[in-house]
C-alpha cells in the first residue's frame, strides 16, 4: 500500500549567515523542524519560523510603530550574533562595537554602548550587563558570567541565543493564537459605535414622526447614543487607569501578585494553558543554566523570577531549602501541584542519571509542543465563538431599534379590527 504523502507548507523565516548577517524569505515544508534543518543545511542559523496563509491568526506588526520594549527576538538576535562574532575570534571590545552599531531596537543599542563603555573601563562583561537589568535580564547574565568564569563564553552565548528564540517562538504562538479574537472585539466595538453615531439618530427621528411611548430597551439605546460624546471618553479613560493601576500592584505587591496567578493557573480551559506556559518555562530556564554550569542554588534563584509566574517562584523558594538540607530537587517539586507527576519523575530520572540539564530539555519541548497544540485548538474554539458573540451584539441592537415597529404595527391592527 503507498505511503500517503505528506502535505507541505509555506513556512516565512527570518535568518543569520556566519558573518552575522540577517535575511529573511519563505521555503516549502513540512514542518517547523523540517525548515530549520533545512536552513541549516544552507548554513544559516534560525532566528524565526512561521507558517505564512494563516490570515487572522498571524500577529500584527503596525508598520510605523517601533516596539520600545527589548523582546526575546532581539536578545535572541544579539547573542546569536555576539556568539559568531566571538567564536570568529573577534575581540569583545570589537563584537560589542559592531552589535552596536548595527543593532535596530533603540534601547538594547543604547544599553549595548553603556556595556561596551563599562568594559573598556574593566568591569567584567557580566557585571557590566547586570548593570542594564531592564534591558539583560538575570537568566542572561548568570549563563554569561557562567561563561567567563568557565571559559567557554561563545558556548553560553549559543545557549543563550537558542533558549530565547524558542522563548520568543513560544511567544509568538501565544500571540498569534490571541490575534483573532482581538481583531474581532475592536470590530464588535467599532460596529457599536457606527451604529450608535449614524444609524440610531436616523431612527430616532422617524420615531419622533410617529409618536407615542417607546419600548424601554429601545429608549435605552438612545439614551446612550445621546451621552456618547462623553460615555465613551470616560469608558476608555477607566479602562486605562484601571489597567495601569492593576499592573502597578501586580508589580509591587507580591501577595497580590501570587494569589493572581494562582486565579490564572484555575480558570477554566486557560488554566491548563497557563500551567504548559510556565512549566516550559521553568525547564528550559533551569535546563539551559545547569547545562553552562551555574551552580544549582543560583540557577534556581534566577529561574525562579523568569518563568512569568509567582506560583513557579514560591515552589523555587521550597526547592532551594530543600537542595540545601541534601534533598533532590524532584522532591519538593512533587510537594507543588502546579508540577505534574510526568514532570517530577523525568526530573527524578535526570538526577539519577546524571543528566538533569538533557531531561529538563526533553520536558521543555514537550511543553512547547503541548503549547502549540493547546493553542490551535483554542483558536480553532474561538473563532465560531467570537463570530456568535459579534452577531448576538449586533442583533440586539437591531431588535432594540426595530421593537417600536412592532409596537406600531400591533396597535394599527388593533385599530382596524
Amino acid at each position: 500500500m503507498p505511503a500517503t504523502a505528506t502535505a507541505t507548507r509555506t513556512y516565512a523565516y527570518e535568518a543569520i549567515d556566519a558573518s552575522g548577517k540577517r535575511s529573511k524569505g519563505k521555503l516549502e515544508a513540512t514542518s517547523e523542524s523540517t525548515a530549520a534543518a533545512s536552513l541549516k543545511q544552507q548554513a544559516l542559523t534560525p532566528l524565526f519560523i512561521g507558517e505564512t496563509g494563516k490570515g487572522l491568526q498571524q500577529e500584527i506588526q503596525i508598520p510605523g510603530l517601533r516596539r520600545k520594549r527589548v523582546s526575546s527576538k532581539d536578545l535572541a538576535i544579539f547573542s546569536r550574533q555576539f556568539a559568531t562574532m566571538n567564536g570568529a575570534g573577534l575581540s569583545l571590545l570589537r563584537s560589542l562595537a559592531i552589535l552596536e552599531t548595527q543593532t535596530e531596537q533603540p534601547k538594547l543599542a543604547a544599553a549595548i554602548k553603556d556595556v561596551r563603555r563599562e568594559v573598556e573601563g574593566g568591569l567584567s562583561l557580566s557585571a557590566a550587563m547586570a548593570r542594564q537589568d531592564d534591558v539583560f535580564p538575570r537568566l542572561m547574565v548568570a549563563m554569561i558570567n557562567a561563561g567567563e568564569t568557565g571559559g567557554f563564553l561563545d558556548s553560553a552565548l549559543d545557549r543563550i541565543a537558542t533558549n530565547f528564540e524558542k522563548d520568543a517562538q513560544l511567544r509568538a504562538k501565544i500571540k498569534a493564537a490571541l490575534t483573532y479574537p482581538a481583531i474581532v472585539i475592536a470590530f464588535s466595538v467599532l460596529m457599536v459605535l457606527a451604529v450608535l453615531i449614524f444609524i440610531v439618530p436616523i431612527f430616532e427621528h422617524m420615531f419622533s414622526q410617529l409618536g407615542g411611548n417607546l419600548p424601554l430597551p429601545t429608549q435605552i439605546v438612545l439614551d446612550v447614543s445621546h451621552q456618547l460624546w462623553w460615555l465613551a471618553p470616560l469608558t476608555i479613560a477607566v479602562v486605562l487607569v484601571a489597567t495601569k493601576a492593576f499592573r502597578r500592584k501586580l508589580r509591587d505587591d507580591a501577595a497580590w501578585r501570587l494569589g493572581f496567578d494562582r486565579f490564572k493557573l484555575r480558570l477554566p480551559v486557560f488554566g491548563k494553558l497557563f500551567t504548559k506556559i510556565a512549566i516550559a518555562r521553568f525547564s528550559r530556564n533551569l535546563g539551559t543554566l545547569l547545562s553552562v554550569g551555574v551552580p544549582i542554588m543560583q540557577a534556581l534563584d534566577v529561574v525562579g523570577g523568569t518563568t512569568g509566574n509567582a506560583v513557579v517562584s514560591e515552589a523555587m523558594q521550597d526547592v532551594k531549602h530543600a537542595v540545601r538540607d541534601g534533598q533532590p530537587m524532584s522532591t519538593p517539586l512533587a510537594r507543588h501541584d502546579i508540577f505534574p507527576p510526568m514532570v517530577t519523575q523525568m526530573i527524578e530520572v535526570g538526577e539519577e542519571s546524571g543528566q538533569i540539564s538533557a531531561m529538563l530539555e526533553k520536558v521543555a519541548d514537550f511543553y512547547d509542543h503541548e503549547v502549540e497544540t493547546s493553542t490551535e485548538s483554542l483558536t480553532a474554539a474561538i473563532e465560531p465563538l467570537m463570530v456568535v458573540v459579534m452577531g448576538a451584539i449586533i442583533g440586539v441592537l437591531v431588535i432594540c431599534l426595530y421593537l417600536p415597529m412592532f409596537t406600531i404595527y400591533q396597535n394599527i391592527q388593533g385599530a382596524t379590527s
